[in-house]
């Protein structure tokens, strides 16, 4: 079956069902109540005139009353407002007509490209059963120096980069999408600024970027569900390419992002506040988001998820639990990008989980030795900047000193530089060579 046929069927099923219509009862702050209308939790209603409605996705049920968050404003919709269901979830296209594309959080067009062609999928999906994904065996280049070798990431590995408001994890994020080595990238902004989307695209991106990557918007002014369903969109897009059998990079920016809107949602339809104000729903989303990434049967999902850290506290909830799902971390440090430095990647405290899988002997010795003389000049630093430090009574630290000018700039990395896992491998070897 074609996918132009079964699209056709598709619309051909909606335009034979019959048309049962309820009527909205309230509105109460984000929700929507709707009466006299059969629906499932997911399902999408149209409220409003049949020209111009407005999209709404049931989230609760109580009894006969439907709890429903809409997609749009709702300025215009009152009490008897006509309510239809669609019958069915939010659908997406997917096919190879993404590549290159930008869509919006619910997977529209908005590049102002032509209508998107392809099987139309629910955007939730069950992650691949854990005894049927393959092993990550094998590195995944990022494009940056310090992450191929200190904090190397696997294909089909899950990775957060956690840092606080403005320490540069979007600029981070760009680089690795120039960068790596993945046949496609998927990029899901979710709650950013309007004013940085066409600067990502146009300055961090640019054409080459973009030409092999799939873009989904949904800013900070779109409501709670769309930012909340962009990230989801995301995933499904990355699931049908690595189900083609393509090794895709996802990034997602910000998780966190996603995590509040779930907490909007939540609260709108009374879930009680457990963490900080965090309903139970939201650590379950972000369990049951991240776990679809990852290998497959076929193909992977390499997924970097940045987490926007509440007052630089990495203990606060969203952090800790999107730590405890994912296969490894990258710390951000307001110091290090205070100070020029970039990426301001704190590598002592970050970390992958499959860097044993992935790396050889050599690799991990050249790594180690790095973190250890990184180690010592951190221990003895603040010694050495009072004159307090005698040389000789730590010798891991004199090496760190002395050969500290090379040390920081392997660390660092213009954000037009571009690398390979092979080559930043290489540049370690000369300089742990050489220290």
């Amino acid at each position: 079956m074609t996918d132009v046929f079964q699209h056709r069927l598709h619309s051909a099923m909606e335009a034979a069902r019959p048309l049962v219509s309820g009527r909205v009862t309230g509105a109460v702050g984000l929700r929507v109540t709707v009466s006299g209308l059969e629906a499932n939790v997911g399902d999408l209603l149209r409220l409003g005139s049949a020209t111009d409605p407005i999209l709404a996705e049931v989230a609760a049920l109580d009894g006969e009353r439907l709890s429903c968050m809409p997609l749009g404003p709702i300025t215009g919709i009152g009490a008897g407002t006509p309510a239809v269901s669609t019958g069915g979830p939010l659908r997406i296209a997917v096919g190879p007509d993404l590549r290159g594309r930008i869509l919006d959080g619910l997977g529209r067009p908005m590049d102002g490209g032509p209508p998107l062609r392809g099987r139309l999928v629910p955007i939730d999906a069950a992650p691949p059963s854990a005894m049927e994904r393959q092993l990550v065996g094998a590195q995944m280049s990022l494009g940056v120096r310090v992450l191929d070798t200190l904090v190397p990431c696997g294909k089909g590995q899950r990775i957060g980069i956690f840092a606080g408001s403005g320490v540069g994890k979007s600029t981070l994020m760009s680089q690795i999408t120039r960068g790596t080595a993945a046949e496609l990238n998927v990029v899901a902004l979710v709650g950013e600024r309007g004013r940085e989307v066409r600067e990502f695209i146009e300055h961090d991106l640019g054409p080459e970027g973009l030409a092999r990557s799939v873009l989904v918007i949904a800013t900070s002014d779109t409501p709670p569900l769309v930012r909340l369903r962009a990230g989801a969109v995301a995933t499904r897009i990355a699931e049908y390419y690595r189900d083609e059998g393509a090794d895709v990079l996802l990034m997602m920016d910000s998780v966190t992002r996603a995590a509040m809107a779930q907490r909007e949602v939540g609260l709108s339809v009374g879930e009680p506040p457990a963490t900080r104000g965090y309903p139970p729903s939201v650590f379950a989303m972000l369990a049951s988001l991240l776990e679809r990434a990852g290998p497959g049967a076929r193909g992977s999902i390499t997924g970097l998820y940045t987490v926007l850290v509440e007052g630089d506290d990495h203990n606060e909830p969203i952090a800790d639990a999107a730590r405890s799902i994912l296969d490894g971390h990258i710390v951000l440090d307001r110091k290090l990008a205070t100070a020029g430095h970039f990426p301001a990647i704190q590598a002592l405290d970050s970390i992958s989980r499959v860097a044993n899988k992935i790396t050889t002997r050599e690799q991990r010795s050249d790594a180690t030795e790095l973190r250890r003389l990184m180690a010592a000049h951190r221990e003895v630093r603040e010694l050495v900047e009072i004159g307090a430090y005698v040389p000789g009574t730590n010798p891991d630290a004199d090496r760190a000193n002395a050969a500290w000018p090379q040390i920081s700039a392997f660390l660092r990395q213009d954000l037009d530089d571009r690398t390979t896992a092979d080559s930043a491998w290489a540049a370690l070897r000369a300089l742990i060579a050489t220290t």
